[in-house]
This record gives structure tokens, C-alpha cells and sequence, in this order.
């Protein structure tokens, strides 16, 4: 029996999960968290039955608590990390962390602290803690296995080879909703423009991201820190078709690619089932008859400045990955809130990295972590709300 104790059931990762779980054998939710779907999760607890449940709001714990009164609940901030190590002696349990932001990264920190094996679909755990998360896997001796469609097919494409023989790690990209549009045309797009993918289904937030190709910088970062790979040996092209989830090349000049069909349950179910490759139940597998077409385009970072910003705060560290992050998540709330247009999330993020350039920690802890995300999120917001 593997046990999972699941952060963001009712988000989208935390959904699709759910889809793979209900189809495999021997896997059981033991916890759950949700922030503000209080009728979805109620459907989730009805049918996997978890033990213990993580709300954001105390009258939603108080409202469940009276509905099922065997049940442990919990809220706030620290209910979170609650939900990450229940059930703390569980030796065959895997935190499957689908929260969107930073706020996965305590829960993430305190679970590999028991020992608990991580399925990560947060890519800001890696991408503002890289250091203090890759010295707690060694120190811990716990898996750490990405459910991100890219670095899924990376760790696939590595498994059997020698790292030192890698002479480039290759992540595609399909462009985003905004991908044929010239930067002109960009002045004026919305929410709605902007989650509007041409290739996957996700939400707001990772849509946004996706759309300005910051997604694709923190991928970029997140590969670093779980590949072990130095920033100029990590490559993005765009594939419009996301049929090639990504590709690694070797000292020899061959390349290994990762194929698939754009559906994120399977990244998701090899991550649980890892290292094993079981029947994929819930979507028919690729049809080579049915593709005419891989195309292939140079990244154009004068069109992507974000994607280009993020090799850079990768390679200066420090507070500026932190920077880097935490001024998208309020500036993509902003957007979507329609207070700042499209472009302004490229202005204002650039504006605050290169604020913080001569601030920045060689050297940097949790709360140093905790502080600058506060600190500039509540700078953006003091602006612009």
C-alpha cells in the first residue's frame, strides 16, 4: 500500500491526481488541503475517505468538522504542513504536492524532515529554495520525483545514462495562448486571452505563466536543482505540437525524446508508480498515424525577456530567484484581477530583480526566503491595489 497525502486536491494538478489514483491499486489519500472549493473537496472526502484535511478558512473546518466528525481538521498556513506529515511514522508515504506558489515550500521542507518521499508539481518549492531542498534530500535520503510533464520526461530520458556524458538538457516549450502574437498586438489581451492554451488545459495562474514563458523560466531553474545541471547546459525551444515533453542530448551527438500525449495524468502516475511503467487506463496512447508534423523554432528571447531573465537570477542565486518569483505570483493576481495589463508583468518583475541585484545573500536560509516574498509581494500590492 503507498499512502498519499495530497496538498491541492481541487486544484488542476490536484484533480488529475485524483484521476489516477482512483485507477490504481493499492494507493490510498490519507490527507488532503483545499483552499476555497469547499462542495469539490466535500466530493473528494466522500470518496477517498482521507483522515485528515487541510482548509484555508476556520469556517470551513468548523462546517466539516460537523459533517464528518471522524475526520482531523485543520486550517490556515500551518494546517498545510499538517496535511505534509500526517501520519508521521508512515514509512510508505509520498507528499504529492500540487499547491500553486511558494506556499508549497514549508510543507515540502517539513515533509522530506520525516522522511516522506516528494511527488512535486510545485515548481516555486525548487525554484525559490533549491539549496536548502537538494541538501535535505541528501541529508534525508528521500526521493524527490517531478510530476511536471518536462522534468518527468527529462528524469525518463537520463534513466540509464552517465550525467557526465549529457551535453545539453532540451525543454519545450509550446509557446502559450499568446504565441503568434507580435508584442504590439499584446497591449491589450485579458484573463480570458490568456487562458485560452492552445495544447494543455490548466489553470489561471500556470496559463499566465505560461503565456509570458516565466513558466518555462522556472522550469528551467527547477531543472537545475534536480538534474544537477549547470545553467548553460539547459536549453528551451519552442514545439508547438507538445508532443515532445523535452529531450536530452548526449556527448555522442544522440538525443533521447520523450513522446507523449498532452495529458498531464501520465507524468503523474509514473511519478506514483515509480519506476514502474503500469497500463495507463484513462486516455488512449499516441497515435503515430495521426501526426504529420514535429516543428522546431529557435526561443526568441527579445519576444520572451522573462525566460531570459530567469537564466540569469539562476545563475546570481541568492534572493533573486525569490524576487524573480515572488513578483510574478502578485503580478499574474493582478492580472487576473485586471489591474495591470499583460505587459506590465514583464515591467514590473524586471523592475524589481534588478532592485534587489545589490541586495542580494550568497548564503541564504528559509527565513531569508520568507522575508523578500513577503517584502516585495506587499510592495506590488501597496501599488497597485
Amino acid at each position: 500500500m503507498k499512502n498519499i497525502y495530497l496538498l491541492g486536491c481541487t486544484g488542476s494538478i490536484g484533480k488529475q491526481s485524483l484521476d489516477v489514483i482512483r485507477n490504481l491499486e493499492d494507493v490510498k489519500v490519507k490527507s488532503i488541503s483545499f483552499a476555497h472549493q469547499r462542495d469539490e473537496a466535500m466530493k473528494i472526502i466522500d470518496e477517498f475517505k482521507p483522515e485528515f484535511v487541510s482548509c484555508l478558512l476556520e469556517s470551513d473546518a468548523l462546517y466539516l468538522k460537523n459533517i464528518y466528525p471522524n475526520i482531523t481538521f485543520s486550517f490556515g498556513k500551518k494546517s498545510l504542513i499538517e496535511a505534509a506529515c500526517y501520519n508521521e511514522s508512515d514509512n510508505n508515504g509520498y507528499l504529492l504536492n500540487a499547491l500553486v506558489g511558494m506556499i508549497g515550500l514549508e510543507p515540502t521542507i517539513e515533509a522530506i524532515k520525516i522522511k516522506r518521499n516528494i511527488l512535486l508539481a510545485n515548481k516555486e518549492t525548487l525554484v525559490v529554495g533549491g539549496e536548502i531542498i537538494k541538501e535535505l534530500v541528501k541529508e534525508y535520503g528521500v526521493k524527490l520525483l517531478p510530476i511536471d510533464s518536462e522534468h518527468s520526461a527529462i528524469m525518463q530520458c537520463l534513466e540509464g545514462f552517465n550525467k557526465a556524458e549529457v551535453s545539453e538538457i532540451i525543454i519545450t516549450a509550446s509557446g502559450g495562448a499568446f504565441r503568434d502574437y507580435k508584442r504590439s498586438e499584446l497591449e491589450d489581451v485579458n484573463i480570458d486571452d490568456a487562458i485560452n492554451h492552445p495544447n494543455w488545459s490548466m489553470g489561471k495562474k500556470i496559463s499566465v505563466d505560461s503565456s509570458t514563458m516565466l513558466n518555462k523560466g522556472l522550469e528551467v531553474i527547477e531543472a537545475h536543482y534536480l538534474f544537477d545541471m549547470p545553467y548553460n547546459k539547459i536549453k528551451t525551444i519552442i514545439h508547438r505540437e507538445s508532443i515532445i515533453h523535452s529531450m536530452v542530448k548526449y556527448n555522442d551527438g544522440s538525443v533521447i525524446a520523450q513522446l507523449g500525449k498532452t495529458d498531464m495524468r501520465i507524468p503523474i502516475q509514473y511519478a506514483i508508480t515509480y519506476p514502474n511503467k503500469l497500463d495507463f487506463k484513462l486516455n488512449e496512447s499516441i497515435d503515430f498515424d495521426l501526426i504529420s508534423t514535429l516543428s522546431f523554432e529557435k526561443m526568441d528571447f527579445l519576444r520572451f525577456p522573462l525566460l531570459k531573465l530567469a537564466y540569469e537570477v539562476g545563475e546570481l542565486g541568492g534572493i533573486l530567484p525569490t524576487v524573480y518569483n515572488s513578483s510574478n505570483e502578485a503580478c499574474v493576481n493582478l492580472f487576473i484581477e485586471g489591474k495591470i495589463k499583460f505587459l506590465e508583468i514583464e515591467s514590473i518583475i524586471f523592475e524589481y530583480v534588478y532592485a534587489y541585484k545589490n541586495k542580494n545573500i550568497d548564503k541564504i536560509s528559509l527565513d531569508d526566503i520568507l522575508r523578500i516574498d513577503n517584502e516585495v509581494k506587499e510592495s506590488i500590492y501597496k501599488r497597485y491595489l
